[in-house]
């Protein structure tokens, strides 16, 4: 049986997104959410989670594209230069580390401060991702493996999507997508395998891959059914952001507007019986227990 935990990922970052998230969650098909412990509108996803008792609730640990819940001076090798700010993008965060900018022990400290704010809510944390996948790079991992088990958080994501969940075929005639393509497949082949025997180390539980990840900001119904058909046997995190495109997200900085209205609509079309008779695929929560026979091996 082909298992797939849904999981929202901004939980917190506008009023419209947390509704997104809970009329996704309410629909059947969101089974997992994660809150940015930075965010403007934490309480309320705190407070909506707390309606929500079959949903599980990770830590979005964000390194990017924000500020520090630290005192800048004291995660300052994080923030871009001049800036009390963490970097934009995701490149530039990949130069900061290729230069050995980040110091680990502010990388922990800071993670441990995002996680201190969601125990603090009493949140019981399922476990963590981050936002753009910083914790791909096993420098910035590690640090945070090390914050997340000092709360007890011992399940991760796995940020890498399976080759073949989209084809080569269906990029082609698209130039975002197959940027997109290009760099995860690259980024999987530097990173992977150091990054599972991290994991593996550390003794934390994750999943045998995403789907998603190449298609962030293009995600649509059809696309989702395409990806769902392709989906190798296994257990793997279906990484979405649905929202709202309303007037307090355009005062957010973020690429993803008119595409999270298009991902509910993709993701409220499908319901919990279909992916199981349509396509072989149980809709689990992401914990350790789901995640116990993951059997994907990389290539």
């Amino acid at each position: 049986m082909k298992r797939l935990i849904v999981n929202a990922d901004d939980f917190g970052l506008t009023h419209g997104v947390n509704r997104a998230i809970v009329a996704c969650h309410e629909r059947g098909i969101v089974s997992s959410a994660t809150l940015m412990a930075t965010s403007n509108y934490f309480d309320e996803a705190v407070t909506l989670a707390a309606t929500l008792p079959k949903i599980s609730v990770g830590c979005h640990v964000v390194l990017v594209d924000g500020e520090p819940l630290q005192p800048p001076n004291e995660v300052r090798s994080l923030l871009a230069p001049g800036t009390n700010r963490f970097y934009h993008s995701i490149t530039e965060v990949l130069g900061a580390v290729a230069r050995g900018r980040f110091r680990a022990d502010e990388v922990q400290a800071e993670a441990e401060a995002q996680f201190a704010r969601l125990v603090r809510a009493n949140l019981d944390i399922s476990h963590f991702d981050s936002h753009k996948h910083t914790h791909m790079f096993p420098s910035i991992l590690k640090p945070i493996l090390r914050a997340a088990s000092a709360h007890n958080v011992l399940a991760v994501r796995n940020p890498f999507e399976a080759p073949g969940v989209v084809t080569l075929n269906r990029v082609r005639t698209n130039k975002t997508l197959m940027i997109r393509k290009t760099e995860t497949t690259l980024l999987r082949a530097f990173f992977y395998r150091r990054w599972l025997a991290a994991v593996r180390s550390a003794g934390f539980a994750t999943t045998d891959g995403s789907i998603g990840i190449v298609t962030t900001g293009t995600l649509d119904e059809a696309s989702l059914r395409a990806m769902l058909r392709r989906m190798p046997q296994g257990i793997w995190e279906l990484v979405c952001h649905p929202g709202y495109n309303d007037a307090e997200l355009a005062m957010v900085r973020t690429r993803l507007r008119e595409s999270r209205e298009i991902e509910m609509a993709g993701l409220l079309a499908i319901t919990q019986r279909e992916l199981l008779e349509q396509y072989g695929v149980k809709l689990v929560p992401f914990c350790p227990k789901s995640m116990q026979a993951a059997t994907y091996t990389p290539q």
